[in-house]
């Protein structure tokens, strides 16, 4: 049995992002592979440390102060240095500027992974600040995971590393997704007969939602928008001053009403424009359902989940001209759509299963224990 710390700023049920899923595919399929996972985080709502979901352990820590989307604690470095006395790897999970300080503060000394999610990029006036700490803890670690190899090439600080990073993408368990009710399914079928374009995600600064809203004036096709988050008042606002009333609002909904809105939609739509979207877990989780997907070009593990012409297309970002123009061409050619759809499954089956990615870890782990 390998014992693994995850470290992270935040996890179920506090917030629901793509890196807490990452986290979660890990540590529940890990499981199957010999491996016993807990997940360190902070929570504003109080610590824990005898928390279960479903077959992993979490250890929360109270939030002292929040500052640069970075939680702090001086308790935390005194129980991640515990919790990091009885693991044998230390999984790290980038970017979390406190977690560079733990780690040198509780001077690990166990084999360490870095999974590097993202680049800081709004941030660029504290990076120069921080990033004596975040170089120093990167020559540290002994590995560093990517999910892509687009990533790698279009990071500078991944360059600085590239002798010791390793490319895992993020994979999905088809388990988790199909599984919805007739009912559910019959439910959004009597509100959307004619297919919609759709949305999933939480409404940040990045995801390019003002872009769609701007594309979708005077278009005659449903789009249902799945989510919720600090920008979503200003996003309706938009829509309202634009007269665009064919975008729908669904809030953020349960699992099982975003399984059947994957399964029913003509195509998943991420109009993400800056490299602050590493990847794209929505774009995986419409290529599970053989959708075809609509993206913006960004140097990103974007491109490497969709590829243009092959299982959707691929526009420059910023541009609501070019994301209408694709959107209007999936609409218009159902079999070419079908096509790329067909295609989006066939390469989430052979690059973004969940049981892929946990193997390319577990090798990692154990080959960091035999060194």
């Amino acid at each position: 049995m390998i014992k693994v710390l995850h470290c992270y700023k935040t996890y179920y049920p506090d917030t629901f992002g793509g890196i807490e899923q990452v986290i979660y595919q890990l540590a529940e399929g890990g499981g199957r592979a010999g491996i016993e996972s807990t997940v360190f985080t902070h929570s504003p709502h109080g610590a824990s440390n005898n928390e279960k979901i479903d077959s992993h352990s979490i250890y929360r820590v109270k939030t002292l102060c929040e500052f640069a989307s970075t939680p702090f604690s001086f308790k935390a470095i005194r129980d991640f240095k515990a919790l990091a006395a009885v693991a044998d790897i230390i999984h790290y999970h980038f970017p979390y500027p406190f977690m560079d300080f733990m780690h040198f503060a509780s001077r690990i000394k166990k084999p360490s992974v870095v999974s590097y999610h993202s680049d800081i990029v709004k941030q660029k006036s504290l990076l120069k600040i921080y990033s004596p700490l975040m170089n120093g803890f990167l020559k540290s670690v002994d590995r560093i995971v990517a999910a892509s190899p687009n990533y790698v090439e279009s990071s500078p600080t991944l360059q600085q590393f590239k002798n010791k990073v390793d490319v895992i993408p993020y994979g999905l368990d088809k388990k988790f997704y199909q599984n919805t009710s007739s009912a559910v399914l019959d439910k959004w079928r009597a509100r959307f007969r004619s297919g919609f374009f759709l949305f999933v995600g939480t409404f940040r600064y990045y995801k390019g939602l003002h872009i769609l809203i701007e594309a979708a004036q005077n278009s005659v096709y449903p789009i249902v928008v799945v989510g919720a988050g600090p920008i979503e008042a200003e996003l309706k606002y938009q829509a309202d001053q634009l007269g665009v009333n064919n975008i729908f609002f669904l809030g953020a909904l349960e699992n099982e009403d975003k399984s059947a809105l994957l399964q029913l939609c003509t195509c998943l739509v991420f109009p993400s424009h800056l490299r602050s979207e590493a990847f794209g877990i929505s774009l995986l989780e419409g290529a599970l359902y053989s959708k075809p997907l609509i993206s913006s070009e960004i140097g990103t593990g974007t491109t490497y989940i969709n590829i243009d012409k092959l299982t959707g297309l691929v526009v420059p970002p910023s541009n609501p001209a070019a994301l209408r123009a694709a959107m209007d061409s999936i609409w218009n050619n159902p079999s070419q759509a079908q096509i790329y759809g067909k295609a989006a499954y066939e390469r989430f089956e052979a690059l973004f299963t969940a049981d892929r990615m946990i193997e390319s870890y577990t090798n990692l782990y154990n080959s960091l224990l035999n060194k």
